[in-house]
């Protein structure tokens, strides 16, 4: 399997260090507590990343620890918005390039605005999806937050 993904590819780009962390991937269980059993991480270095549309500002992306959940509303103030909803699942794809479950915030079809948990600057690495199921990607938060020219942001609680 080729890990070239657009992600990689943008961070090869940008001379940006990281690790390629696969697993075996369960269709029945997408969840990113999963991915980080798998993965041998823990829970708080591994974010996922949320498709959203703003009323105001249409697409954006949200990335949260994987066992939180987003803050609709704390998102739509950092984001400019009266209002932010979590865009369908069959939307993803068309919208951002990637599969449900291969969503990663880094090389998407259009730049859309990244908005990151501000917790994720505690961590010396995070995890994030490489564009493709089974495949993460290991890399400095500082990085990340460049790369994708996130603004950061309490928009995430515990579940």
């Amino acid at each position: 399997m080729s890990h070239k993904t657009n992600a990689a590819r943008i961070l090869d780009k940008a001379r940006i260090p990281y690790i390629f962390i696969e697993y075996a991937v369960d269709e029945s269980d997408l969840s990113a507590v999963s991915v980080a059993q798998k993965v041998g991480l823990t829970i708080d270095q591994v974010y996922k990343t949320l498709v959203t549309r703003g009323d105001k500002t249409g697409v954006i992306v949200a990335c949260i620890q994987g066992d939180h959940e987003l803050q609709l509303k704390g998102l739509a103030t950092l984001s400019g918005n009266k209002k932010v909803e979590v865009v369908s699942l069959k939307e993803v794809q068309p919208l951002t390039g990637y599969i449900r479950g291969g969503v990663s915030p880094i090389g998407m079809k259009k730049n859309y605005s990244v908005f990151i948990d501000s917790a994720v600057t505690k961590l010396d690495k995070v995890a994030i999806s490489a564009g493709l199921r089974g495949l993460q990607i290991f890399l400095n938060p500082i990085d990340l937050i460049s790369v994708t020219k996130a603004q950061l942001g309490k928009i995430s609680t515990e579940l």
